[in-house]
């Protein structure tokens, strides 16, 4: 929601390129270090009870969103959203995988995954029809209901089986650094790499469409198509991690998602921003899927949820990076061309990096 909230934000409040740009970067510090905390947390005290309270804290924090008074009071909730929000993210993905058969566990977690552009669909439906006629705390305030989820959640669902035998065994957070040192690295690098690129370019898409000319209303409407695109990525990734394996799934998904950056970095026409907007959707999306199935199937139980949170709050550092980033290169006039083909460059290095020391794991 915040992507397409950012562009009635800049003229409500008045923002600088940088103001707005320090705004998405904020919430990211919150998933930093949430995702390092919540996955520490579910190693000691089991993945359900980590989930449950993460999704309240970061559906509490988005409600109250929507009565912020100024850049201030907006900085400070979208601070503690983003903290229950990337506790949740690698805490979901782990207890998934550890109830999936060993047979579809890969197809299963990118499944899960492909919800989050189910959501992405619905925030830019809400923006287009909600925004302009009834202004964006309207569309902020019904974009936070699914933390009524919550209810169910602690009625319907179990601890992870696994967890369940090993409970609060003593974790030795060196052996990320040791025992599975290569995977850490490959991790490290593919996480920073995807966060940094997806972080920059999506939360600024609806932006970038106003800057190269189009109204509001009308880059909600682009985006919203290009959005579209999402799904097919994820069931295409989903389909391939068992087909193909996860490493070359995601290797795959990485390179194209860096070729279609520069190829919308480079387009001015409506024809061609839609083309590779939607490539560049499919593409990134789908190697989401893939890490989120291929990390943590790198770590055995007892680390499982702290080497998928660190993994994650590592990335986080890159997505912290890039929207602030883009914001300062704005402001400095630099064009688009130039911010799409520097994330290109970031995917590249992350996907060589992935090759390097990054190892199958769909026969694990």
């Amino acid at each position: 929601m915040l992507s397409f909230i950012l562009v009635a934000l800049r003229k409500e409040w008045a923002l600088t390129a940088q103001e707005a740009g320090l705004l998405g970067s904020v919430n990211l510090i919150g998933m930093t270090i949430g995702a390092a905390f919540g996955g520490y947390l579910a190693d000691k005290i089991g993945r359900r009870p980590v989930f449950l309270l993460t999704l309240v804290c970061f559906g509490v924090f988005s409600f109250g969103s929507a009565f912020a008074g100024g850049l201030g009071s907006m900085l400070i909730l979208r601070f503690f959203m983003g903290l229950g929000l990337g506790a949740e993210l690698p805490v979901a993905s782990t207890l998934v995988n550890e109830f999936a058969p060993p047979d579809k566990k890969g197809r299963i977690v990118v499944m899960l995954e492909s919800f989050w552009a189910v959501g992405w669909i619905i925030a830019a439906v809400l923006a287009y029809f909600v925004i302009p006629p009834f202004g964006w705390r309207t569309a902020v305030m019904i974009g936070a209901i699914p933390v009524l989820f919550a209810f169910w959640v602690r009625r319907a669902v179990p601890e992870s089986p696994q967890f369940g035998n090993h409970p609060g065994q003593p974790m030795k957070l060196t052996k990320l650094f040791t025992t599975y040192k290569r995977e850490t690295i490959a991790l490290w690098a593919v996480w920073f790499a995807i966060a940094f690129s997806y972080y920059g370019m999506f939360l600024w898409l609806p932006s970038v469409l106003v800057d190269k000319g189009f109204s509001m209303i009308q880059s909600f409407r682009y985006v919203l198509l290009m959005t579209l695109a999402q799904l097919p990525g994820y069931f295409a990734a989903a389909y391939l991690v068992e087909k193909w394996g996860r490493k070359p799934t995601l290797s795959v998904f990485l390179v194209l998602s860096g070729v279609m950056s520069v190829g919308f970095g480079l387009s001015h026409n409506i024809s061609m921003l839609l083309l590779t907007g939607s490539l560049l959707s499919f593409f990134n999306l789908g190697a989401w899927g893939a890490l989120y199935a291929y990390t943590p199937e790198n770590y055995p139980t007892e680390i499982r949820a702290v080497g998928t949170g660190f993994a994650a709050s590592f990335g986080r550092i890159g997505s912290v990076i890039a929207p602030f980033l883009v914001g300062a290169m704005v402001q400095k006039n630099i064009g688009y061309a130039s911010i799409f083909g520097m994330f290109a460059v970031v995917i590249l290095l992350g996907t060589g990096i992935l090759l390097l020391f990054g190892k199958e794991t769909k026969v694990r």
